[in-house]
């Protein structure tokens, strides 16, 4: 390799780095930014192919760190590489408002990928990333001209790999074959509490050839050119399987009281700073970056930016040559969706009577035709999440065009990878599973709405409507558990109509991810409600599905297979009854002060809502007076029907609960 001697110098620049900016505000973990130290440098002084001046380029090359909590490595080699990241942001490292939080927030720092930090994470994020990169050079490139031939690289630990997440993500990737993903361990042999030997004794280089790798291992991970030859076997891999590389490094190299040790992996080695900063060669100057080393870098950005022009030129000559794919492209990059996208999907039969996962499957079809770029998947349940995009195929290793994802009983895998495809910023996936499985997800779903990434997932079955599964497959307590998570929207919509507006409300937002909330049971068609009023009511998230006449006397509150009990409720209660329809509480509440006030009066108290759920959320709009009507206890395996009456959701006990939410017998 080139350029070893001032690759190694910006090695320990960087150390330097991340001792300085831990030490200044007494937090961080110093370990990985100094164990990976060649590592880093090796990757973002020869082998990654971005354009520093564009993070965004569409054909960079997409570099993970899995093991967030050592950001100060990701934050010092963007630095140092010419990333829009000054050195006083390096300065200002987990200060307020800084772009160098304590761990990586896509969105937040120029180069950053993907928001890492849970352990696991970001390896199926790169799993995502490198399946959505297969996706956009079948869908995209040309036999005249390839615009798609990036790379995904992702640093994770020995913590990322003994979470369950990596070790799904990574087996449904070996099985895919993405040799455009390479994955680089930091095989320190510490974890946080001790060394990793105390939790871990199996060939981790063995489980990942087991999962389709191709895999080596480097035992000196200070080695740079020992790291440069690996990725460049890496790079030139085209045998159909990802590359594993297990990199054996000092954690905490520089710092000898602690390398090697537990006590290296945080800030502990912060207090030797200065005899650490002595011993690396480094000058009394804080934060210190040599002239050599910006300019090595400089010049590497400036090839960068040549390639990059070249690239360009490939681009342009594409675009003319097919300019409905180079329009297609650039409306994924801008998250767009046909303005008459709900005119896509088709209106039911006013006697249709189906689950609204049933309901789904006519929907997302409808809008797979309408979105070319929407691509679906399950996690082994496609027969009864009804999520399959018909006749548009499998993505698999004989057919990267396919825009069905076959997950496997992988439901957190399916979360994190998802996320990646979203990241990639291309293509709007979906995932599906049972909702009482959305916990198994849930780390990925609180990520993707940390996150803002414009995905979304099926969640079906979404009761004690689920009947005879009893009660570990009856999720009373889901829906509300999600719907506690900031900037993810949950609809769980009525019936077929208001399914469809579920579906277009999740493919119309682009700043967040959205769950839709699906029965198993049949629920009938609410054609009392005009069909406009349904679809768009859902993207208000409330709105008036019954209007009292004359005076108010009640306001009944419901959201999915409960709107048909509340309306019925309503017809046997009274002209004075109104009914509102809350699929979404989320885009209810950003709605305006006026519309809100429309729907839901604030003088008016008389209030009751049901959800056959558990019912504290629901206090936000009955008050401590009103009256919910939920279920706050486990489910019974019975039918579904009976299960419902037992537990009091009926249109009698509805009738029976208005006199005591203020309704005059």
């Amino acid at each position: 390799m080139q350029n070893q001697e001032i690759l190694q110098q910006a090695a320990d620049q960087a150390r330097g780095l991340a001792i300085d900016a831990v030490h200044a505000c007494s937090s961080g973990h110093l370990g990985l930014p100094l164990g990976s130290a060649e590592v880093g440098a090796v990757l973002f002084g020869q082998d990654l192919q971005v354009d520093p001046s564009d993070a965004e380029w569409i054909n960079r090359d997409r570099f993970v760190l899995s093991a967030g909590h050592g950001s100060m490595f990701l934050y010092g080699w963007l630095h140092l590489a010419g990333y829009d990241l000054s050195l006083e942001e390096v300065k200002n490292f987990r200060k307020l408002h800084s772009k160098t939080p304590g761990h990586p927030e896509f969105g937040e720092t120029p180069g950053v990928e993907c928001t890492s930090g849970p352990l696991g994470q970001g390896v199926g994020n790169a799993v995502g990333m490198a399946i959505a990169a297969k996706m956009a050079g079948a869908h995209f490139n040309t036999p005249e001209h390839e615009i798609f031939n990036n790379q995904v690289v992702c640093l994770a630990g020995d913590g990322c790999l003994q979470e369950g997440v990596a070790s799904e993500a990574a087996s449904l990737g070996g099985h895919l074959g993405l040799d455009n993903l390479t994955l680089i361990y930091d095989s320190n042999d510490v974890t946080l509490d001790a060394m990793a030997s105390a939790s871990q004794s199996e060939s981790v280089l063995d489980r990942f050839a087991a999962y389709g790798f191709e895999v080596e291992r480097i035992e000196n991970g200070h080695d740079l050119q020992a790291i440069s030859d690996a990725l460049s076997r890496a790079r030139a891999n085209n045998n159909g399987k990802p590359t594993f590389i297990e990199v054996k490094t000092v954690i905490g190299k520089g710092i000898p009281e602690v390398a090697g040790t537990a006590a290296g992996h945080g800030e502990g080695g912060a207090k030797f700073a200065e005899s650490a900063r002595q011993g690396l060669g480094l000058p009394e100057e804080k934060f210190f970056v040599s002239e050599e080393v910006r300019s090595f870098f400089a010049s590497r950005k400036s090839a960068h930016q040549s390639k990059r022009q070249e690239w360009d030129a490939v681009l342009a000559a594409w675009q003319a040559a097919n300019p409905e794919k180079a329009a297609l492209l650039q409306s994924g990059l801008a998250r767009e969706v046909p303005a008459d996208l709900m005119d896509k999907v088709q209106v039911f039969p006013e006697d249709a009577k189906v689950a609204t996962r049933a309901a789904g499957s006519q929907i997302i079809n409808d809008l797979a035709k309408a979105c070319p770029l929407l691509v679906s998947g399950s996690a082994d349940l496609h027969g009864s999440t009804k999520n399959y995009l018909k006749e548009l195929g499998d993505f698999s290793r004989e057919d990267r065009a396919g825009r069905n994802l076959l997950f496997g009983i992988r439901e957190h895998a399916m979360g994190a990878i998802v996320n990646g495809i979203g990241y990639y910023g291309i293509f709007r996936p979906s995932g599906a599973t049972f909702a009482v499985f959305a916990d198994y997800m849930r780390g990925s779903v609180r990520v993707s709405a940390l996150a803002g990434l414009p995905i979304f997932h099926v969640w079906t079955h979404d009761s004690v409507g689920v009947g005879e599964d009893g009660p570990t497959h009856q999720p009373v307590e889901t829906t509300s558990g999600l719907r506690v998570i900031p900037n993810l929207d949950v609809i769980r919509p009525a019936d077929p109509e208001e399914s469809a507006g579920a579906f277009v409300a999740a493919l119309q937002r682009t700043d967040g991810p959205t769950g839709l909330i699906l029965t198993r049971q049949n629920v009938p068609n609410l054609n009392s409600i005009p069909v406009a009023e349904r679809r768009n009511g859902v993207l208000k998230g409330g709105y008036v599905a019954r209007k009292e006449e004359g005076e108010l006397e009640l306001i009944i509150l419901a959201s999915g297979s409960e709107l048909s009990l509340a309306l019925e409720a309503a017809d046997r209660l009274g002209q004075g009854v109104r009914v509102v329809s809350m699929p979404c509480m989320e885009r209810f509440d950003r709605q305006d002060a006026d519309y809100k006030e429309s729907v839901l009066p604030k003088s008016f108290r008389s209030r009751l809502a049901v959800e056959a759920g558990v019912s504290d959320l629901w206090r936000k709009y009955v008050g401590l007076d009103g009256v919910v009507v939920g279920i706050d206890r486990f489910g019974i395996s019975a039918p579904g029907d009976t299960v419902m009456s037992e537990l009091g959701i009926s249109v009698e006990n509805v009738v029976k609960q208005a006199a005591l939410a203020g309704l005059s017998s």
